[in-house]
Order: C-alpha cells, then sequence, then structure tokens
C-alpha cells in the first residue's frame, strides 16, 4: 500500500502534467495493473500458465501452421527476445510448444504450438475471457466500453514527428 501511494504522489506531482492529467494516468496504470494481475493470478492458479503464455499460445495457434519466429514473437509483444526465449523454453519443458530451426533461414528459430498446447489453451482462453468480463466489462456500460477502448487506441497511437501537422 505504501508503494501504491509513493507512485501516486510521484504521477501526480510531475511539473509537465496538471492534476487532473495525473490523475488520469494514474486510474489508468492502477486499473490496467490490477487487471493484469487479477488475470495472470486466476490463470496461473487454475491451468498453470501465465497471462503472458496464454496470449504467446494463443498467438501461435492463430499463425500459420501454428508457428511464429522468436524474433516475431518478441515483436509482437515488444519485448527482448530474452523474455521469449525463456518463456518459450518453459513451455517447451511442459511440453506446450516444440522449437526448431526454420527451415528458410538457418539464422532463424521457429516456436510451434503442440496438439497438446493447443488442448490447454482452450480452457485458458475461457478463464482469461470470463476474467476479462468479470473483472472489467460488467463495470462498464456497452458505450463506455465502447469509448474506453477508444481512448486506448488513440492514446497508444505514436504520436507524429515534431514537424508533421
Amino acid at each position: 500500500m505504501e508503494r501504491r501511494k509513493a507512485i501516486e504522489r510521484a504521477v501526480l506531482e510531475l511539473p509537465e502534467l496538471d492534476a487532473a492529467e495525473g490523475a488520469c494516468v494514474r486510474q489508468f496504470t492502477d486499473s490496467s495493473s490490477r487487471l493484469l494481475a487479477t488475470l495472470n493470478d486466476r490463470l496461473i492458479g487454475a491451468h498453470g500458465l501465465s497471462l503472458f503464455a496464454v496470449l504467446v499460445l494463443d498467438l501461435l495457434a492463430r499463425s500459420v501452421a501454428g508457428s511464429a519466429r522468436m524474433r516475431d514473437l518478441a515483436d509482437a509483444f515488444e519485448l527482448a527476445p530474452s523474455r521469449v526465449t525463456q518463456l518459450i523454453a518453459r513451455l517447451e519443458e511442459q511440453g506446450l510448444v516444440c522449437r526448431r530451426k526454420h527451415p528458410g533461414d538457418r539464422r532463424a528459430v521457429l516456436a510451434t504450438i503442440t496438439r497438446a498446447g493447443r488442448t490447454k489453451l482452450q480452457p485458458a482462453v475461457s478463464t482469461y475471457a470470463r476474467g476479462i468480463r468479470a473483472h472489467y466489462l460488467e463495470r462498464l456500460s456497452r458505450q463506455q466500453a465502447i469509448a474506453l477502448g477508444d481512448v486506448c487506441r488513440r492514446a497508444g497511437v505514436p504520436p507524429l514527428p515534431a514537424d508533421e501537422p
């Protein structure tokens, strides 16, 4: 709790942000962090998979041949390749993915979801969806959910270069 208060003060006291902007940023980061932590805890408890593992398995399941280059996974999640390598190694130990050299590029490694990975993914995605509904969407009207989605999309768009209008 003390750490949270320190974070709140730090955000609200940034000289470049007024009180309303600071509160907006704090509320967004607090609610996002709580939601992600709750979803992660539920997935680990129910399926032994982290939220990140479920997202990676889902991406693999939806990709061509159930495979993706390790580098592409890192890029898709905007993470250092080492983080993806660590996760894929854990998933491989569980038999949920396998790694192999890319047939067309000897430097690249492909991660491929296994049948066991697909089987474990299905109920985890259901748990994920129920968690999102229970801890996020049920608290919003349909209009609020749509508006929030639009706000988040706009906030996530990279800014234009300074010399463009």
